[in-house]
Formats: C-alpha cells, sequence, structure tokens
C-alpha cells in the first residue's frame, strides 16, 4: 500500500465531502490548530495511568476534537450533510464539557492569583494544551460557520484544561477565591 497519493504536491488538500482548498485557507489552518491541540492532549494522556479519570476526560476530548475537525473540513455548500456528535459539534457536547468543569472544579479551592505553570508535569503539559486549544480557538474564528459551535467548544475545552491543570497540582494550588475574580479565567471567558 503506498502512503502518499501526491494530490496535494500542488498545495491544495481534500475536504469532507468533495472539494478542494489551498493548504494555506483558514478552514485547514484551523484544522491544523485543533490537530496541533488533539496531540498536545495527547502528550498530557500519555502521563497519566490508562483507565484513569484523568485518560478518561482526556480521551474524550480528542474524540470530540475529531467531530470538531470534521467539521472544519467541510465546506460551507456540504454543511447540511453533518450529522450532530459525530461530524458537527452539538449543543449535547458542549453542555457535557460545561458539566465536567462545573464537577471538576467543585472539587477543589481555584486558585486565587494568577497561576505560575510548572507545579508538576502534568499540570504544565495540560497548561501548554490549554495555550494550544486557546490558538486553535482563535484561528477557528474566520474558519467556522456563523451557527457552528466549534468556538464555543474550543473556549470550553481550553477552560477545561486549566481547570484540570489546577486538579492535578494537588496541594500546591494558591488560597481560594472565587472563579469570577480570577483573572486568568475572566480573560479565557
Amino acid at each position: 500500500m503506498q502512503l502518499y497519493t501526491r494530490k496535494g504536491d500542488d498545495g491544495t488538500t481534500g475536504l469532507l465531502y468533495g472539494g478542494r482548498v489551498r493548504k494555506d485557507a483558514p478552514n485547514v489552518e484551523a484544522n491544523g490548530a485543533v490537530d496541533e491541540a488533539q496531540a498536545t492532549i495527547g502528550v498530557a494522556r500519555a502521563e497519566v495511568d490508562r483507565g484513569s479519570e484523568v485518560d478518561h476526560l482526556l480521551t474524550s476530548a480528542e474524540h470530540d476534537l475529531w467531530v470538531l475537525m470534521a467539521e472544519l473540513a467541510t465546506s460551507p455548500e456540504n454543511r447540511h450533510k453533518l450529522v450532530a456528535g459525530t461530524s458537527r459539534v452539538s449543543a449535547e457536547m458542549l453542555s457535557a464539557l460545561e458539566a465536567t468543569i462545573d464537577g471538576l472544579g467543585a472539587r477543589f479551592d481555584l486558585p486565587a492569583e494568577f497561576v505560575i505553570p510548572g507545579q508538576d508535569r502534568l499540570s504544565a503539559l495540560l497548561d501548554v494544551a490549554r495555550t494550544v486549544v486557546r490558538r486553535a480557538e482563535r484561528m477557528a474564528l474566520p474558519a467556522a460557520a456563523p451557527d457552528s459551535l466549534v468556538v464555543p467548544y474550543l473556549n470550553r475545552l481550553s477552560t477545561l484544561l486549566w481547570v484540570m491543570a489546577r486538579w492535578q497540582e494537588h496541594g500546591h494550588a494558591l488560597p481560594s477565591r472565587a472563579v469570577g475574580s480570577d483573572p486568568v479565567l475572566a480573560a479565557e471567558a
């Protein structure tokens, strides 16, 4: 089996449900950023025990990003072919993410000050993944359809990764204060 097709040698790539665009088109650039985000989440996941709660949460996020990338890889004229939760980000996916954020955030006191990443390896990797997701969110802005939930999903995913990083720091968290007064979360909201 040949692993290369040479179809992209002209600087274009194929879209889901047909069509080709330049590799520097906004939706392709956004998809590349999401692909990188998924890979950085995978690096963090490589540090945890298989089957653990953290492994499950990160694997779920990686699966969701496949759905999100399918949506970004579809031309506007083919959006009607997308299926919620399979090839298009659904409201349920967004709600599930919000419920997870709320559940984790209720388990511990959130930091009262700016966080200095690097308390431990896993929390640092989660913070790196968060920043890559934030870049993907910025790149998805010009690429996502007006009615798409791609950008809100990426916004919530970055919040989840921030909360997970703080959760993994265990006793290293700073004194608590309300989430609404945390400047990092406020800036990411």
